[in-house]
């Protein structure tokens, strides 16, 4: 017998309700403060890569330590804000794609937990339908277009396909 149900912590709609509105509430707080580009623009300004990350910090680092020393063509209250918004977004891109992965992977788990329930269901109406129950062979016609055909021409077996 298949290993099944590798993923049963079901949300409870209390559970649903609070993280559609905690999903809200973040896209309502953020609204303003998203950017939209264009492909062109994504190329143009692209992101920084790591050494210039170390670049930003090291004069963000001069700057508080040794203002004398930054350029006066540099609006470094303008630097700063900038900076300050840089890492805050940073943090909460990490925290969105751990997130993320997370509900990713479990819905990977449910949807195997449903394939396999679908497969088995799928071969108890056939076993049904050739034992002549009534009900089950229209069931089993439509539910057949969805494996591939496998074997020799005239097997007539059909075996699922994954993705």
């Amino acid at each position: 017998m298949p290993f099944l149900n590798f993923e049963t912590r079901h949300f409870s709609q209390e559970e649903i309700a609070a993280a559609t509105d905690a999903l809200q509430n973040l896209h309502t707080a953020l609204t303003g403060k998203l950017a939209s580009l264009t492909p062109e623009e994504r190329q143009q300004y692209g992101s920084i890569n790591e050494q210039n990350k170390l670049l930003v910090n090291k004069v963000n680092d001069y700057r508080n330590i040794d203002p004398q020393l930054s350029s006066p063509e540099v609006d470094w209250e303008e630097f700063s804000k900038d900076y300050k918004s840089r890492n805050f977004l940073e943090s909460i891109t990490n925290s969105l794609a751990e997130l993320s992965r997370g509900l990713e992977n479990a819905k990977i788990l449910h949807d195997w937990d449903n394939y396999q329930a679908s497969l088995i269901d799928y071969q108890y109406s056939v076993y049904r339908n050739d034992s002549g129950s009534t009900g089950f062979h229209t069931k089993v016609q439509e539910i057949k277009q969805f494996f591939g055909r496998t074997g020799s021409k005239d097997s007539g077996d059909a075996t699922a396909t994954t993705e």
